[in-house]
């Protein structure tokens, strides 16, 4: 049994807060240049120019990517051999975001009851989703989640008689819906199976994962493909101004369901689609 003070996941939640709100992951930075360089709309072209520009400035410079530093989403995978130590892990987490936002200069968005409106002043609390793996390792993945995308989300609970091509329907629907609000180029994710809750997890995992690491199974990597392909044609185009490029990726996670169910969930991301991660 390995024991693990929360002191260490308060300050590597920390980091990893700061961290994902000014360095976009490597692939997706790889494919915004390469969609800047194969766009062919001028204003399109010129606006994912900027866009990837951006994302250098930002690092370099030391400041957020986006002024919408997000909601924190913390994915905890704690290995079943760890005792943790020291105090309670959820304040542990809260912490790690306090100090991260507070300390990083990253901006408070988070209100303290959603009719009274009260911003809790260091974007506490974390949304935390926990999960007990094998092992005596802790990882942490934090998905800083701006609400301009968050805010286009949607879920349907088809009944089994749904076909994949109704499902692909639905998911560019929602796409082609939501138009420019949520800062295209998107990153898509996808959840599908499960129940109510479980599909929408999925959809938010789906977009910690790496934009060139398709699905393992070939027949949702084939649906990805088939809808990014389709969004792509809806001519939307970065930040709304036409061209090819509406999303970078679309990223499905699929999990048994019930016989008399088939939840779909579509989690947008922005394109800051941020996360970090690290184990301990």
């Amino acid at each position: 049994m390995r024991e693990l003070s929360v002191l260490e996941i308060t300050k590597a939640v920390k980091e990893l807060c700061i961290q994902a709100n000014m360095v976009l992951p490597c692939d997706l930075r790889e494919r915004i240049e390469k969609q800047a360089e194969a766009e062919p709309f001028p204003l399109a072209k010129e606006v994912m120019g900027d866009i990837r520009d951006n994302i250098y400035c930002a690092q370099e410079i030391g400041v957020p990517i986006c002024q919408d530093t997000g909601m924190a989403v913390i994915f905890l995978e704690l290995g079943q051999e760890v005792h943790l130590t020291g105090g309670d892990l959820n304040a542990a987490v809260d912490e790690g975001v306090r100090q991260g936002y507070v300390e990083g200069k990253l901006r408070c968005s988070v209100v303290e009851d959603p009719l009274r409106r009260i911003n809790t002043n260091d974007n506490t609390p974390a949304i935390l989703h926990l999960s007990i793996v094998p092992g005596e390792q802790v990882k942490i993945t934090a998905a800083p989640k701006g609400f301009g995308s968050e805010n286009m989300s949607a879920m349907r609970m088809f009944t089994p008689s749904a076909t994949k091509e109704d499902i692909i329907n639905y998911i560019v629907e929602q796409i082609n819906t939501a138009g420019s609000n949520p800062c295209p180029p998107m990153v898509v994710g996808v959840g599908i199976g499960g129940d109510f809750e479980k599909c929408a997890y999925l959809a938010k995992k789906a977009l910690c994962r790496a934009v060139s690491q398709p699905n393992p199974d070939q027949f949702y990597a084939d649906m990805e493909q088939e809808l990014l392909c389709r969004i792509n044609q809806l001519g939307i185009g970065p930040q709304g101004f036409g061209g090819e490029t509406t999303a970078l990726a679309v990223n499905i996670e699929a999990f048994p369901t019930h016989i008399a169910g088939l939840p779909v969930a579509v989690n947008v991301g922005c394109h800051v689609t941020r996360h970090a991660e690290m184990t301990l």
